[in-house]
């Protein structure tokens, strides 16, 4: 059996497979300037980090949905409701006050990005033998993978990192519950380990890409959140192993994949400089948008006029509406692909 890529061996290795790879690498080599680089470029990083990555690969799900006529067509309803129903959402539940919104806003961060490394096993698996027991022991792995560093984010001191404010997710400091967890993880990394040797060997085959993303999995949430302690790790490992394949994905799969016919106005990006095009509409978005956090909200790197205590009610809530959107959204655009 052939491996089954999603566009090429090359491209799908190098921008949806090894990004954790590269990110931990650059960690090691280079741990000892990490304080160093978030203390003396912090405004670097969150440009490159925050908004050319994090921020930019919501939008790549316009590419999807809001830009594709058929996709619109078909979703319409969906797609017009769902954006509004997130505002209400964030409205009502910042009312409660802006922990209780960004802590619900955080769980939902954590399932969608969750969600998607299981998506991208799935994407990677549609070749294999379809048995309930294959389908159960990926999610096992992947889930394993991915709660257990949450658990222990929840049941250790705190933590040098958020993710999106202090105090967003409930805790409850146990080192007993934190080594029977650590237990338990291993137990189950060592299942996978044994298991994947054991059908290597029966099988003569071996599922390059579903094992690496499985892995690379492994490997960025436990450094990004068990190992190291530190923001920036954090944010490398989270930011650019979801990002960068996540829109990688689309523009592989949605536009240089597809027809000519069905890509419509589109089209015109499955070239080198339809590529350049792609990103740049990312990238604008995402600054606009973060830019408007900015003055609006945050004001950590522009100063802005905005009398945001009076405002912060609506702005918040409108602000938020592109990312709780495409956490949501996410949940229905890929179902068929998986």
């Amino acid at each position: 059996m052939n491996q089954p890529w999603i566009h090429k061996a090359k491209t799908d290795f190098i921008f949806i497979v090894m990004p954790p790879f590269f990110v931990l690498a650059l960690v090691f080599l280079f741990q000892g300037y990490i304080s160093k680089i978030q203390e003396q470029y912090s405004f670097y990083t969150w440009l490159f980090l925050i908004v050319f990555i994090d921020v930019a690969h919501v939008y790549a799900t316009l590419f999807k949905t809001y830009f594709v006529g058929s996709e619109f067509k078909k979703r319409k309803k969906l797609l017009l409701t769902l954006p509004i129903l997130c505002f209400v959402i964030g409205f009502v539940l910042f009312r409660f006050g802006s922990t209780v919104f960004w802590s619900f806003l955080a769980y939902v961060a954590v399932f969608h990005f969750v969600k998607q490394q299981y998506g991208f096993v799935r994407l990677y698996a549609r070749k294999e033998v379809k048995t309930k027991s294959n389908r159960n022991f990926d999610a096992l792995i992947i889930y394993t993978a991915t709660v257990y560093p949450m658990l222990y984010w929840f049941f250790s001191p705190k933590r040098e990192f958020n993710w999106f404010v202090e105090n967003e997710f409930f805790k409850y400091e146990n080192p007993f519950l934190i080594k029977v967890l650590t237990a338990l993880y291993f137990i189950i990394i060592s299942f996978y380990v044994s298991r994947t040797i054991t059908l290597y060997l029966k099988e003569n085959y071996f599922n390059i890409p579903k094992n690496l993303i499985i892995i690379g999995t492994i490997l960025s949430w436990y450094f990004g959140i068990v190992y190291y302690n530190n923001d920036l790790v954090f944010t490398l490992l989270n930011v650019v192993s979801h990002g960068i394949p996540y829109i990688a994905l689309v523009y592989l799969k949605e536009i240089d994949l597809k027809s000519n016919n069905d890509l419509g106005f589109l089209f015109y990006l499955k070239k080198i400089k339809g590529l350049l095009a792609f990103l740049i509409i990312l990238l604008l978005f995402a600054f606009s948008e973060e830019y408007f956090w900015e003055v609006s909200v945050w004001q950590e790197h522009f100063n802005g006029n905005i009398a945001i205590k009076d405002w912060q009610f609506i702005l918040v809530p409108l602000l938020t509406v592109p990312q709780f959107t495409h956490y949501l959204l996410d949940g229905f655009i890929w179902k068929n692909n998986k």
